[in-house]
This record gives C-alpha cells, structure tokens and sequence, in this order.
C-alpha cells in the first residue's frame, strides 16, 4: 500500500535536462497531493514541487520556471521534468505521497547530481 518507486536520476551538466519518474501501487488518486523532495548533503529536506488530486500545482521559488510536475492518472505515475539544471540542485530527489487520512509515504530516493 502507498509503495512509491524512483527512477530517472543520473549525472548531467549544468544547463541539462533530467526526467525523474515516481511509480506507485495501484492509483494515484489514493493520494491527496503528491511531490518531490530533496536533501542535499548536510542539508534539511526540502519541499521541491507539489500536485494536488485537483491538477493544482506548486513549486518552491528556486526551481520555478525549470521545473515542471506533472501526473499521468493512466499510468499512476508522478513525474518532475527539470531543465537548466544547476550545480546547487543536486541532492536525493524523493517521491512523497499523502494519502487522504494524511499519512505520508516516501519513496527511497534518486540520486541527481549536477557538474558545473
């Protein structure tokens, strides 16, 4: 139940482009909202993009105009396209999902990392 799966991680250079992918276990509307997080080394977690059951999106202000979250509802997958990537965007991307009692689940995370 609420099993999330990565994929899409990798090395690119600044100015590329990744496709990170988030399968899930049955649909993602038992989820409420879902997103992507990410923790740098040394760093706190942080919330990286939204979406809502509804379509809605958010970003956090630092990936906003290169970041992209979407949903494909037939394939109960969660994607994060990002381009013109940047050295500081390298962390572990997570997949999260809330279920509609609140209870969070996490995937195990996809290495992304950045060269200048």
């Amino acid at each position: 139940q609420g099993q999330l799966v990565e994929s899409g991680g990798g090395l690119v250079q600044a100015g590329g482009s990744l496709r990170l992918s988030c399968a899930t276990s049955g649909s993602v509307f038992k989820f409420s909202a879902m997103g992507w997080y990410r923790q740098a080394p040394g760093k706190h977690r942080e919330l990286v993009a939204t979406i809502t059951s509804a379509g809605l999106t958010t970003y956090t202000d630092s990936v906003k105009g290169r970041f992209t979250i979407s949903r494909d509802n037939g394939k109960s997958t969660l994607y994060l396209q990002m381009n013109s990537l940047k050295p500081e965007d390298t962390a572990i991307y997570y997949c999260n999902g809330r279920a509609w009692d609140a209870v969070n689940f996490w995937g195990e995370g996809t290495q992304v990392t950045v060269s200048s």
